[in-house]
């Protein structure tokens, strides 16, 4: 979902501006590894980093690392003696996340894993406060299941690329990434154990909490 070149001018020119650890790694993001459009960029990592901020979860699973720029804009909003866990498919990353985490100094609150999420998530011995899912689209679904139960009462999912290009409108539409992304934004619409809204920021962003269970 593009915004006007003038309006994202405006958006950038009147708020904070981007750190200088962020704006290195966009950097060498874009210069030395493809697809550089998956990295969350200034805009929606500022958003990350506020949401994280407001939530200040102690634990945070990010499924989908890349190359670390959203994992360090969560981070900023952990409390103290928080854990981020990152999980990612291409090990081939590691040496530049690694690096960035470093450099943003949070590399000791950090948990790097390697491999299918779909494995990694049924191991992980851990509840979270927050999780930001971004990886395969095609999988959305069976994220949002594996996590749900260890998201605790009251926390927060956020989804990435849930307008997809504006594509999810289409009702024709037969790309599997896209249809995916349809079917995900139904489960997560009908799902009565959540609150939920779509963000039309970037390429959508949706917001969803886990609704309090009161146990007798």
């Amino acid at each position: 979902m593009k915004i006007p070149s003038k309006i994202e001018q405006y958006i950038v020119s009147h708020s904070d501006q981007q750190d200088a650890v962020l704006s290195e790694l966009e950097k060498e993001t874009c210069l030395k590894v493809l697809n550089p459009r998956m990295l969350s960029g200034h805009l929606q990592g500022m958003i990350l980093s506020m949401f994280s901020q407001m939530i200040r979860p102690s634990s945070i699973l990010e499924i989908g690392t890349y190359t670390g720029y959203s994992a360090i804009c969560l981070a900023k909003g952990l409390s103290e003696g928080g854990k981020l866990i990152t999980i990612e498919r291409n090990d081939e990353l590691e040496a530049i996340a690694s690096k960035y985490f470093y450099k943003a100094g949070i590399n000791r609150m950090v948990e790097q894993h390697f491999g299918d999420a779909l494995d990694i998530i049924p191991i992980l011995d851990e509840t979270f406060d927050l999780v930001f899912i971004d990886a395969e689209k095609r999988e959305y679904k069976n994220y949002y299941e594996l996590v749900f139960d260890k998201v605790v009462n009251g926390g927060w999912i956020i989804a990435d690329n849930t307008l997809w290009d504006g594509k999810v409108v289409n009702s024709d539409e037969t790309d599997p990434q896209t249809t995916a992304i349809q079917d995900f934004n139904l489960m997560v619409v009908n799902d009565s154990r959540v609150e939920k809204i779509i963000l039309p920021i970037r390429d959508g962003i949706t917001i969803i909490r886990k609704k309090m269970i009161l146990t007798v």
